[in-house]
């Protein structure tokens, strides 16, 4: 799905990626873990195309998209959920979903826009009835949903998920992951940041530990949830292991 060849990226002059590689295959759910700095925003956002990166190789389905504008990302099928929501707090719900679908709408695909926002109703029934309610009014949770889904719209083979549980309740977080879930089922490839590092490798295939701009471990969620580095820094040093 989506292949990452030592890709340095930042900011000006700041070097913030270096020299990243990693891979997620089509229905996996993968997840990036590591401390706030770490570069995993950067790392979305440059994937996402919002950050040209200087160096290195980024190929989703088969495409080179190192260069590409992010319009023409998200209609290769790559969609984010930004981190802390991003949602226009002045629109109705409907009118957040709608934006999302704006591939749709500009070749003039209403019924598929249309189609897809009573897909997400399904999936949050919450956000069907506050369609007519300003997205600013709505709670951390809803908002995130409502972040969500509006990337939904878009339909994407791969959707990028930056700190979904940020600022989030936890019974509503316990829903979101289980939404995540839903969303593999149904055929959808998950990459996934997030600074719960037991909520995100109880769900997550396989995951990535990141520090300061680089890959410094891999593995399968197992393994990592396994391992005494990363129990010791993102677990708590009395998580207890997984029996065999």
């Amino acid at each position: 799905m989506i292949k990452i060849r030592n890709c340095e990226s930042g900011y000006g002059k700041l070097r913030v990626l270096k020299g990243i590689s990693l891979h997620v295959s089509p229905h996996e759910i993968v997840t990036i873990i590591g401390a706030n700095g770490a570069g995993k925003t950067t790392l979305l956002n440059t994937i996402a195309g919002v950050i040209k990166p200087t160096s290195g190789e980024l190929i989703f389905d088969n495409h080179e998209i190192r260069q590409l504008s992010t319009e023409k990302i998200v209609s290769l099928g790559c969609s984010l959920v930004p981190e802390r929501r991003q949602v226009f707090n002045t629109l109705s719900v409907k009118e957040n979903l709608i934006l999302g679908a704006y591939i749709h709408l500009r070749k003039r695909q209403k019924k598929q826009a249309m189609d897809e926002l009573d897909k997400i109703y399904t999936l949050f029934p919450i956000l069907k009835n506050r369609e007519s309610q300003l997205a600013g009014t709505l709670s951390g949770g809803e908002q995130q949903m409502l972040a969500i889904g509006r990337s939904l719209m878009a339909q994407p083979k791969l959707l990028m998920m930056d700190e979904p549980s940020l600022g989030i309740a936890p019974l509503i977080v316990k829903n979101i992951f289980q939404t995540i879930l839903k969303l593999r089922d149904h055929g959808v490839t998950i990459l996934l940041i997030e600074q719960n590092a037991k909520a995100a490798l109880g769900i997550a295939d396989r995951g990535y530990v990141m520090e300061t701009g680089q890959i410094v471990l891999e593995g399968t969620s197992r393994d990592l949830l396994n391992n005494h580095d990363v129990q010791r820094a993102y677990l708590g040093k009395d998580y207890k292991k997984i029996s065999d």
